[in-house]
């Protein structure tokens, strides 16, 4: 009987091990997929201002204008390096802990299979107990009793031997899988962040490089209809940027992708249900 006990001891840990697994990793796997979703719902808030800044760069005066352009370019920067994160997030942070559904459910049907032989092996032992109080003369009885509880016995060691390999083997791999995964999500944020303030530092220079008295002379001649040398034409170089929109110099494909994007898509963070991981596009700038 202190046999069985023990066994009933070692489910009971094997349980709240899986259960636990089940609870927080699924807890874990909404809110990141949610960090994810609303993290690429900022990059598409950041594309529709870069669009903003170069209609409105379009009609200013051509100080203004170049700088404008230039702050939205290293912006569109800005939000490559994010959509790259967001596929990074999905691949290395959220597919790998939703594996653990399929894992978590196979553990359990072993722990399921070891309650069924536990049963019966306290099953045949009620049976025998019974037998000797009723008939503690009919030996044969008796022994075919003993014979089936020694082999629901064997059969119970056999099967708590298997789920606790593979139980220490689940518990193994949980254990890892947590490390690497969140090694995985501080680094991709890592990353993401240290090309960012590398490209907001250059916004940053080009804004205090403007020089806001260029313009304004400009403009007081246009009111006083004295056009001098600064004037509100398109700039003066061999190639005049193209009409709005133009396309940034340094933004890349999937910058490019995303300005094709329906305002439905762009209009879904004022929802309270977020939109499916799954509209994170395949495409983006790789680093």
């Amino acid at each position: 009987m202190n046999i069985i006990l023990s066994r009933d001891s070692q489910l009971r840990v094997m349980e709240n091990t899986v259960a636990n697994a089940e609870k927080y990793f699924g807890q874990f796997c909404s809110l990141l997929a949610s960090y994810t979703r609303k993290t690429a719902r900022l990059r598409d808030k950041a594309d529709q201002l870069v669009k903003q800044l170069i209609d409105f760069a379009n009609t200013e005066t051509p100080e203004l204008r170049a700088t404008v352009r230039d702050f939205a370019e290293d912006l569109a920067k800005v939000q490559d390096y994010r959509q790259a994160e967001v596929e990074r997030l999905e691949t290395k942070v959220i597919n790998p802990l939703k594996l653990y559904g399929a894992q978590i459910k196979q553990t359990r049907t072993e722990i399921k299979k070891l309650k069924r032989v536990q049963n019966n092996e306290i099953k045949q032992l009620e049976k025998l107990e019974k037998l000797r109080q009723k008939s503690p003369s009919d030996r044969q009885m008796i022994s075919q009793a003993e014979t089936s509880v020694q082999r629901a016995s064997a059969d119970a060691s056999r099967t708590t031997r298997q789920l606790e390999e593979t139980v220490d083997a689940f518990q193994r791999q949980k254990l890892q899988d947590l490390q690497k995964i969140f090694s995985d999500f501080v680094t991709i944020e890592m990353v993401f962040h240290a090309k960012a303030v590398e490209v907001y530092s250059s916004a940053f220079q080009t804004l205090e490089n403007y020089d806001p008295e260029r313009d304004l002379q400009d403009f007081r001649a246009k009111m006083k209809g004295v056009y001098g040398r600064h004037t509100a034409q398109p700039l003066a170089d061999s190639n005049p940027p193209p009409p709005v929109p133009w396309p940034l110099a340094s933004q890349s494909a999937p910058s490019a992708t995303r300005e094709q994007r329906t305002d439905e898509e762009v209009s879904g963070d004022s929802s309270v249900e977020e939109a499916p991981v799954e509209d994170i596009r395949g495409q983006g700038l790789h680093t």
